[in-house]
């Protein structure tokens, strides 16, 4: 029963304009249900059976969508901000009628994935400090990295608040003046990982998120852009 619907929401939610111009376009005839022209935009049918026409195209209904973006930095991540743009900004119009939002926060000035939905579920459960979801991060530390550097993370460090971190895992891919690494929480807390090499004495300079769980970061998406999760990425996500 929860999948049937009015005819003008599911247009409406599927980009066709709003209720007003559907409407109009149900009444003009270009939309027929099951093979038969509706001229009444407040019928109630199912969009997962029965078959759409609208303007001579099959209606492919989804309810949600999933994107995966590469977030670039400089933007925000939230559906509105009276001073800087937002990954909302960014999103292609195509998608703009799903009214997504990302799933978490990157910093303004963190790069990389994040992911942006209208499935308030999944959002939740990935959110959920109970779920200990990794977040693989890469990294250009000042100062040199070592394996010192590990053992604190994984044993949890002491952050300027007082609060210790859950453990984490450092994989160090070059210690120099600058330094490259990546490393893995299970936790968010704010400016999570510039706080943590705070307290081992050393300064983020460079941060961008590569992984969520099982899903990596599509690297052909350029800064920016973003694209639909695949069926196997979305299916990483829901996993329990």
């Amino acid at each position: 029963m929860g999948d049937i619907q009015r005819l003008d929401k599911i247009l409406a939610n599927s980009g066709f304009g709003t209720r007003k111009e559907i409407k109009k376009m149900v009444r003009s005839g270009q939309v027929i249900v099951d093979g038969r022209v509706v001229k009444n935009s407040s019928i109630h049918v199912n969009p997962y059976k029965d078959e759409i026409m609208v303007g001579g195209q099959k209606l492919a209904y989804k309810a949600f969508v999933y994107l995966m973006m590469n977030k670039p930095a400089g933007v925000v991540s939230a559906t509105w901000d009276g001073k800087y743009k937002t990954v909302v900004d960014l999103v292609p119009e195509q998608y703009r009628h799903f009214e997504v939002f990302p799933v978490g926060r990157l910093d303004r000035d963190t790069e990389g994935l994040l992911l942006l939905t209208n499935d308030g579920q999944l959002a939740h459960k990935l959110l959920s400090p109970k779920k200990h979801v990794p977040k693989t991060y890469y990294a250009a530390i000042e100062g040199k990295v070592t394996e010192d550097d590990g053992t604190a993370f994984q044993n949890g460090v002491i952050l300027d608040d007082g609060y210790k971190t859950m453990p984490a895992e450092l994989k160090i891919l070059k210690t120099d003046d600058v330094s490259e690494i990546e490393l893995t929480i299970v936790e968010g807390k704010f400016h999570q990982v510039k706080r943590m090499f705070e307290a081992v004495g050393k300064k983020v300079r460079y941060l961008k998120r590569i992984k969520m769980g099982l899903v990596a970061l599509d690297e052909s998406l350029a800064l920016g852009e973003c694209r639909e999760l695949t069926d196997k990425e979305l299916e990483q996500l829901k996993r329990p």
